[in-house]
């Protein structure tokens, strides 16, 4: 059987509309049974055969090593969040010193992409999380955002996900997590509505309440200038 026999065939436009079926990033359950280095050349070799099909000349000096350089940037980067040997490990400390309110991670870059149209989605994620005991060091927060949206994805989902995590690590379900980002599957194609962009969010415990969450808004929007 060929690998494109296991692979459902659906109506081309079924997904056009940002429509997701599952929390869970979909995945076969043989997904990792090739190394990197198999997914690499395998990928190579259908990039190849993608840009033949559109008739570019791959003799070309400057196309010479668009296939490989694809596969490797699939595999490697913005489709590296897929696998689970690269999940960033999140220690966690003990609230020593007490702190009792929100902590907010605001503005963290996310680049990920649309698992629709394969297009970049690139925004800005805010995460906030009451402490019940223990604290994360902020960098991770941020390493845990590029896990998740370095997949396939729909925004609604990456907010789950990330807000999942946290609170798994965190031990509290006291997590937020607001996602405002541009799908250039809308902004270059289709309408191509260049202003437009997408605002998600996903609360956990505390931030259901109306007023905490009025609280984390009001820091996402104070001013930093540095």
């Amino acid at each position: 059987m060929k690998l494109e026999d296991t692979i459902p065939q659906h109506d081309e436009d079924l997904n056009d509309d940002h429509f997701s079926s599952a929390q869970d990033t979909p995945l076969r359950k043989d997904a990792f049974e090739l190394s990197d280095t198999e997914k690499i050349e395998r990928i190579k070799s259908n990039v190849k055969d993608i840009m033949l099909t559109l008739g570019l000349d791959l003799e070309d000096d400057s196309l010479q090593g668009t296939p490989n350089r694809v596969a490797k940037m699939f595999v490697k980067e913005i489709f590296g969040g897929l696998h689970p040997d690269r999940k960033p490990a999140s220690s966690t400390f003990e609230n020593k010193y007490k702190y009792g309110e929100m902590l907010v991670e605001k503005n963290i870059t996310l680049y990920s992409t649309c698992e629709h149209h394969l297009l970049p989605i690139v925004g800005k994620a805010h995460v906030a999380y009451i402490s019940k005991g223990t604290v994360v060091g902020l960098s991770k927060m941020n390493r845990i955002v590029d896990y998740y949206a370095k997949r396939p994805q729909v925004q609604e989902r990456l907010n789950i996900q990330i807000v999942r995590e946290l609170q798994q690590v965190l031990g509290t379900e006291d997590v937020a997590c607001v996602i405002d980002a541009k799908h250039l599957c809308v902004n270059s194609r289709g309408i191509r509505d260049i202003d437009s962009s997408t605002v998600t969010a996903e609360y956990g415990g505390k931030f259901k309440d109306e007023s905490v969450r009025r609280e984390f808004l009001d820091y996402i929007n104070l001013e930093t200038d540095f």
